[in-house]
């Protein structure tokens, strides 16, 4: 069965693979430049500096944008607003003034100063919950700032229930309106004692007619959608505009029209099929070699699909970036920041990986764009120049400094394109530079990026792991006032995870910070945990399963700190998984030898889990388990150090507490290696060297 489901599991992982690479590819040939252009330029007041132009075909002239705002703004000066009726609200006070009614009735003073009420209360009850009903069936309008400024004979539109109510201010009932109208009402009823009722019913009131944006923008939109937003023709064959005429109002509005018609037959049409395919060709040929690259040197980001929407996301963004710049006619693509994506990617991932993306994504523009081979060179080559510079994020005068390599990147080689084209440096552009300029300010975007990658995708970046690696952080600061003993436990295994981390090449940063947290839960009953014990060990005065209750809650009430306090979830992962499904062996075999006549339930003393799956978080199971233990060996030789580093090891193993590991034997026995190493240095042992021989 777990066979199947993780089949079934890989089979959806790879249609979403398909699913995103297709989708990638569609989205982007979608951006194909389409070679018809409107090939005439005006403005009004301007004389036509073109031919006579005479109308092709035939074309509905379009009101200008004052026309059609002076229209609406008429329509919606008579437009009534949509409030409804809530009538739950009726049934919600009708029950609170029967239950304030009785409280204030069960009061001593007030059978005395009301006898009346005390032996009618039946009819004092029904004639307020019949007044409320009256009250709340007819409405009570909250109405808002805008209504309360217009004047008594404004009309609103009240939905109530399956029919819609106009009125006028005047006639709607406010609180305060409500309020009067009780005062004016009790008086003339039957009852003996109204004034009774009086400050009950006012507590009651309050509005249940609200303003319903959603209905009222409906009707707007249908009212507004009633324009007619063309006045007139142009037919075929007429003349729009004469030689050397200037253009009025009218004909500036005939002519946009006319490009409007002309953009919507010819010039949205696609590029002829041939041109399309050859398109298609190269997107295929350029996603082939991204997903090949992927594959086999980043099989990591392949694998997860959340990692792959991430990477692939940026060819997308970047296409529609330049399609849109280009598309202005203002802007120049040199005002694109490409750099954004190599920062960005190589905080999360390798800068082998941030590079060949930056190039695809480059390739890719160079299909948009108009400005040609030079292009396509200036940006890879600054892409290889964020590489080489090896931008710190964590580092501002570094940071700023990368900027700078940039900027004059762009503008030395740009310099040298235009000497090799005639020697000479006459038909340079300034606005080059200041382009250039701009895309280095952009550039900046980088560092508030990657926060935001971080927590919308679950990354971690170097800056935030930096950050979380301060002891002054509230939660380390709470480790190191109620559990020191478990601080320096947690730096000793952080110690530990980092050597086994670089020797492996996994993140040895993630793994260290994770250490100083994993052990967080602990804060809540130090005691209970031998390195901050001095003394009296409460567990003797407990039963077996409490204790292993109580220790087992270090994880889950961990993790709870951990959240709380926000922590990124790929630190919470540790957490979770630093003792997998281990049973806490100590109370397990205790409970055993004191209840030999009981079945043991094994999972009232193992940790909740799930099991480690990524390197690092194996990495620090076995360095918490290595640390934690080896502290109970007194004096051991060289020997027996080595051999119980190799037994905890083997015993995670065999538990299957590794199952779900991604990591190899080869780099466990790596990891091996590293732990004897720093556990020997540790505990102090030295070389027992032989005595010499007699001569």
């Amino acid at each position: 069965m777990a066979k199947e489901r993780q089949q079934a599991w890989q089979y959806w992982s790879n249609f979403v693979k398909v699913v995103v690479l297709l989708g990638v590819g569609t989205l982007i040939i979608l951006l194909f430049p389409n070679n018809v252009k409107f090939k005439y330029q005006f403005d009004r007041g301007q004389p036509w500096r073109y031919e006579e132009l005479v109308a092709p075909f035939d074309f509905p002239i379009k009101k200008s944008e004052a026309e059609l705002e002076a229209e609406r703004n008429g329509l919606l000066a008579n437009f009534s607003p949509y409030y409804e009726l809530e009538y739950d609200i009726n049934r919600r006070v009708t029950q609170q003034f029967v239950v304030d009614f009785e409280q204030q009735l069960r009061q001593g003073e007030t059978r005395e100063q009301f006898p009346d009420v005390a032996q009618k209360s039946q009819a004092y009850r029904e004639f307020g919950t019949k007044l409320l009903n009256r009250l709340f069936n007819e409405g009570i309008v909250q109405l808002r700032p805008e209504e309360e400024e217009k004047g008594d004979d404004f009309v609103i539109n009240i939905i109530k229930g399956s029919f819609t109510q106009q009125q006028t201010l005047e006639q709607l009932m406010q609180p305060d309106d409500a309020s009067n109208f009780l005062g004016d009402t009790l008086p003339y009823s039957r009852l003996s004692e109204p004034e009774f009722l009086f400050p009950i019913l006012e507590n009651m009131i309050r509005p249940n007619v609200f303003y319903n944006d959603t209905i009222t923008k409906r009707f707007r939109e249908d009212l507004l959608a009633n324009v007619v937003t063309y006045r007139g023709r142009v037919s075929k064959g007429e003349v729009i505009v004469t030689k050397d005429g200037v253009i009025t109002d009218d004909t500036y509005q005939k002519l946009l029209s006319f490009k409007e018609q002309y953009e919507k037959e010819i010039t949205e049409k696609q590029s002829s099929l041939g041109v399309l395919i050859g398109y298609i060709i190269l997107t295929a040929l350029l996603l082939s070699i991204f997903v090949t690259y992927l594959r086999n040197f980043a099989s990591d980001v392949f694998q997860k699909n959340k990692q792959l929407i991430f990477v692939s996301l940026w060819l997308v963004a970047f296409s529609y970036l330049t399609f849109l710049v280009e598309k202005s006619g203002v802007l120049s693509a040199y005002l694109i920041p490409f750099c954004i994506v190599p920062i960005v990617i190589k905080a999360f991932y390798t800068d082998r990986l941030a590079l060949f993306v930056h190039i695809i994504i480059v390739l890719f523009a160079s299909f948009i764009t108009s400005l040609g081979y030079e292009f396509t060179f200036l940006q890879i080559l600054v892409g290889i120049i964020v590489i080489l510079s090896n931008i710190d994020t964590r580092n501002w005068s570094r940071f700023f400094y990368s900027m700078l390599f940039i900027f004059l990147t762009y503008a030395l080689a740009y310099t040298g394109l235009e000497l090799i084209k005639d020697g000479s440096l006459k038909d340079i552009s300034p606005s080059f530079y200041a382009w250039s300029g701009l895309n280095v300010l952009l550039t900046l975007l980088a560092y508030p990026l990657i926060p935001l990658f971080e927590r919308f995708f679950s990354f971690i970046s170097p800056i935030t792991l930096i950050e979380l690696s301060d002891l002054n952080r509230p939660l380390l600061q709470q480790l190191a006032t109620k559990a020191p003993g478990t601080l320096q436990h947690s730096l000793q295994v952080a110690n530990l995870s980092e050597a086994a981390a670089r020797e492996i090449g996994a993140d040895h940063l993630l793994v260290k910070v994770a250490a100083l947290y994993h052990d967080i839960g602990k804060t809540l009953k130090p005691e209970y945990f031998i390195e901050n014990q001095s003394g009296h060990n409460p567990h003797e005065d407990i039963d077996e399963l409490t204790s292993a209750r109580t220790i087992i809650e270090h994880v889950t009430e961990g993790v709870k700190m951990a959240q709380k306090a926000k922590l990124p979830e790929i630190l919470i992962n540790f957490i979770q998984t630093h003792h997998g499904t281990t049973r806490v062996e100590y109370f397990f075999r205790k409970y055993q030898k004191d209840h030999p006549e009981e079945t043991v339930d094994e999972s009232q003393f193992r940790y909740p889990g799930p099991l480690p799956r990524t390197k690092e978080e194996t990495i620090m199971m076995l360095a918490d388990s290595i640390e934690a233990a080896c502290k109970s060996l007194k004096d051991p030789s060289e020997k027996e150090l080595m051999e119980f580093i190799d037994k905890i090891i083997q015993h995670k193993v065999t538990q299957g507490q590794l199952d779900d590991s991604a990591m190899t034997f080869k780099e466990l026995e790596a990891c091996s290696k590293i732990f004897k190493k720093i556990m020997r240095s540790v505990h102090h042992i030295r070389i027992e060297y032989p005595e010499e021989e007699k001569k």
